[in-house]
């Protein structure tokens, strides 16, 4: 029974290890893809696995980050709104777990079916035609998009103005930088930081020069309308980081959950973001290192990369996988520059674990060994724990067999059966009892007086008593006549 449970036991450990493995395509997927010109794009990563991957999206070979405004990681797909040109390219989605990663590759080719450009930067809209052919004037179709129309940008960042229209026939589109026509000259050197794609305008290495009204002049057969921009390109000054926004803010996750803080800083140059872990009282041992910051102390923690943003603030996460209870506790977000450095908390809640422990699996071992190796080192203990005790039981049943059959004379030292029977029968009732070879040394003794009484010359009959014993009676006759009888008696310990 004992070999049967330990059999099952393996048998669902190798099962449970068959089942883990490293991240798996769990469908078929079209690596050629395509999207028209200003479409929302959705590129899907079916990817599963035990334990369930990480997901990491790269665009030739840069790393998609929420720096990426147009770009959005969903569990499982990569949306990009607003395509544009240059958004044709190799995207990769990579898995990952602790067993190993799998890619899925695609290529995206983005479509642009605009039949005709103007003069002088200008670019033919959508055309849709009213009813039995009639003119439509231009409007625009993403207004809510256009509601900031004043835009402060610091010097080197970037900033894109929409202003997608529709109307029939096509209409025209024409940029003006404070009221005159924008050439390439205008968007930015050289042309390569001022580029005028279908209906956004997009000025990148901002310079105080870029400062201005920028208006969007849409037109066809049936009218025109106009929107216009104001920018402001601020000059930097040298200055300490400063932490902007609501992050890092107070967050709560599930046992053995995945959840991050992301902290972001303006800094007039790229900052130095780190993220520091509080060490609560009594916990300073665990770690190799802590620093000393006012009356607490603080370890240190990897940082990932700082990405820039296209409103000059740099961007940095924490990504905290599996949480345990050590997890829990006040996390800061330390942003450092030549000028100084600013820096903000949070607190991070971990739930208990609801699940029940096995009592089987012992809790304080080593997360560096394998689980299957955690359950198999329990299972063989027990397994030897049984197997000795059997053995055990055994032994003492043949020893308890042993020790009654030595209660019995040895075969050698006991007396015919038929001297027993007449020995047994010469004793009376009450002495007999039933054991026919084995005597009470006491009624041995009075056996033998009453044969001496009955003047016996011969030999008497060995009667053992139930003590171990080897007696021996000896007759003497002398020349006088007269006769000795003597007794030796050796005892068996």
């Amino acid at each position: 029974m004992e070999l049967l449970w330990v059999f099952l036991l393996l048998e669902m450990i190798l099962m449970s290890a068959a089942a883990r493995g490293p991240p798996r395509v769990s469908e078929r997927v079209a690596h050629r893809q395509s999207v028209r010109l200003g479409r929302t794009m959705k590129l899907p990563c079916p990817v599963e696995g035990d334990p369930p991957p990480l997901i990491m999206w790269t665009k030739d070979g840069r790393n998609i980050h929420s720096g990426w405004t147009r770009f959005r990681v969903l569990q499982h797909a990569l949306r990009i709104k607003e395509v544009e040109t240059e958004d044709a390219g190799t995207y990769i989605c990579k898995a990952t777990n602790g067993f190993g990663s799998v890619n899925i590759n695609y290529t995206l080719i983005v479509i642009d079916d605009s039949s005709s450009r103007g003069a002088a930067g200008t670019t033919k809209g959508p055309e849709h035609p009213g009813p039995a052919g009639k003119l439509v004037r231009p409007r625009f179709t993403q207004p809510s998009k256009m509601r900031k129309r004043v835009i402060a940008r610091p010097v080197g960042s970037s900033v894109r103005l929409k202003c997608t229209a529709s109307g029939y026939p096509r209409p025209d589109i024409v940029w003006l930088k404070d009221s005159r026509p924008l050439v390439d000259e205008d968007g930015g050197a050289g042309g390569e930081e001022g580029k005028k794609k279908k209906w956004t305008l997009s000025l990148k290495n901002l310079t105080p020069e870029h400062s201005g009204k920028y208006t969007c002049h849409v037109s066809n057969r049936a009218g025109e309308i106009n929107a216009t921009y104001k920018v402001e390109v601020i000059q930097r000054t040298n200055s300490k980081p400063i932490l902007t926004g609501t992050h890092p803010v107070n967050t709560t996750v599930d046992y053995g959950g995945t959840t991050s803080f992301q902290c972001k800083v303006r800094s007039d140059v790229k900052p130095v973001i780190q993220w520091l872990k509080r060490v609560e009282p009594g916990d300073e041992n665990k770690f190799n290192s802590t620093i000393e910051v006012g009356d607490h102390r603080f370890v240190v923690l990897p940082t990932g990369e700082v990405w820039s943003r296209p409103d000059g603030s740099y961007l940095n996460k924490l990504l905290i996988t599996r949480a345990k209870e050590e997890d829990a506790g006040m996390y800061i977000c330390l942003g450092a520059n030549t000028m100084g450095y600013s820096f903000r908390s949070a607190y991070l809640t971990v739930l208990p674990d609801l699940k029940p422990q096995p009592n089987a699996v012992p809790t304080a071992t080593s997360p560096g060994l394998p689980w299957p190796v955690i359950i198999g080192i329990p299972a063989g203990v027990a397994f030897i724990l049984g197997t000795a005790l059997l053995w055990f039981c055994q032994s003492k049943r043949t020893c308890s067999s042993s020790s009654s059959s030595s209660s019995a004379l040895p075969a050698a030292q006991r007396l015919p059966a038929a001297n027993r029977e007449r020995a047994c029968a010469a004793l009376p009732p009450q002495q007999a009892n039933g054991d026919k070879d084995c005597l009470s040394y006491e009624d041995y003794i009075a056996h033998q007086q009453l044969l001496l009484a009955q003047g016996g010359s011969g030999l008497a009959p060995k009667v053992y008593p139930k003590i171990y014993t080897d007696i021996h009676t000896h007759t003497h006759s002398h020349v006088d006549g007269k006769v000795h009888q003597h007794q030796h008696i050796h005892y068996q310990c």
